[in-house]
């Protein structure tokens, strides 16, 4: 089958080349640039589509008569999308024969849009997964073909449980996508009782409200660490980035939200409900280092308030 693909990130990679072991036709790949103020710690659609002799090109709108015409050149059996950041519109989605299909990181009809990886964790969840699905003008909307669950574990960053959906993807893609050339494969409503829908997050998202309860915090903590641009507060006015956190089993925290009520040996703060423990720390300007190693050289006092 002929396949244009539009891809990014990691999982653009994966699907891609999971595509290509599947014997797909490949004529054209359509990508984005990267975005200089992004940390890229995933490897280049660009560069696998260029080293196996397709068609690449990375347009910065792909909405225009130009692109529609491009890809009906290609004449496609598929479309795919793996984690192309923009919404394709009904011209390109009429394209191809077979239909065109999209590749989601959560498990639809929950967590629609964008950064599903980092909302499951803020919002606490135990499991989340992959979802294929025939696309609509509408974002993450359209019929599912299948979904592949993973599980969240404590443990978890967005980092680690993107690297879980990255091993998810070609797993489910490979499962399928015999299905769809033979006509074969499920089409399944999602139910939009049941939806959610999340947009993008900013780094000045990441400011932790003391407020809130502590496995609040441990959440928001572990869902914007490295590689994202992470959680802060402040301390005698500069930014502190907390880089790891866990929820403090002392028992009750005694303090108002943002207080600091042990400095060693670790550093305790107090939150809504609860205390946590900084174990990761940046101060503006310094080196990334300990929690309880950086309160001890600059004489942080318990009593003291993050803001």
């Amino acid at each position: 089958m002929r396949c244009v693909v539009f891809a990014y990130h990691e999982i653009g990679t994966v699907c891609l080349e999971e595509l290509l072991r599947l014997g797909a036709e490949i004529p054209l790949v359509i990508t984005h640039t990267d975005d200089p103020q992004e940390q890229i710690w995933f490897r280049s659609v660009y560069e696998l589509a260029a080293q196996r002799g397709i068609e690449v090109h990375a347009p910065l709108e792909v909405n225009t008569e130009e692109w529609v015409r491009r890809v009906r050149a290609a004449e496609p059996d598929f479309l795919f999308s793996f984690y192309y950041r923009k919404l394709l519109r009904k011209p390109l989605l009429e394209i191809p024969a077979r239909g065109a299909l999209n590749l989601h990181g959560s498990l639809l009809p929950r967590y629609r849009g964008r950064c599903p990886v980092n909302w499951v964790l803020i919002h606490d969840e135990k499991q989340t997964g992959v979802t294929l699905h025939y696309m609509t003008e509408k974002a993450d909307a359209g019929d599912i073909v299948a979904q592949r669950v993973v599980a969240i574990d404590d443990t978890d960053t967005a980092l680690t449980l993107y690297r879980k959906l990255i091993a998810a993807a070609p797993e489910l893609l490979r499962e399928t996508y015999p299905l769809l050339c033979a006509g074969t494969a499920p089409r399944i409503p999602q139910d939009p009782t049941q939806a959610s829908y999340f947009g993008g997050r900013r780094p000045e998202d990441g400011r932790i409200e003391w407020q809130v309860s502590a496995r609040q915090v441990f959440n928001l903590v572990r869902a914007v660490t490295h590689p994202y641009p992470g959680a802060f507060a402040f301390w005698r006015g500069r930014v502190l980035q907390v880089w790891k956190a866990r929820v403090w089993e002392g028992g009750d925290c005694k303090g108002s939200p943002g207080t600091v009520v042990q400095t060693a040996p670790e550093l305790v703060v107090c939150c809504g409900t609860g205390g946590v423990v900084l174990e990761r720390v940046q101060e503006e300007g310094a080196s990334e280092q300990d929690g309880a190693l950086w309160a001890q050289h600059r004489n942080v006092r318990e009593g003291e308030r993050l803001q």
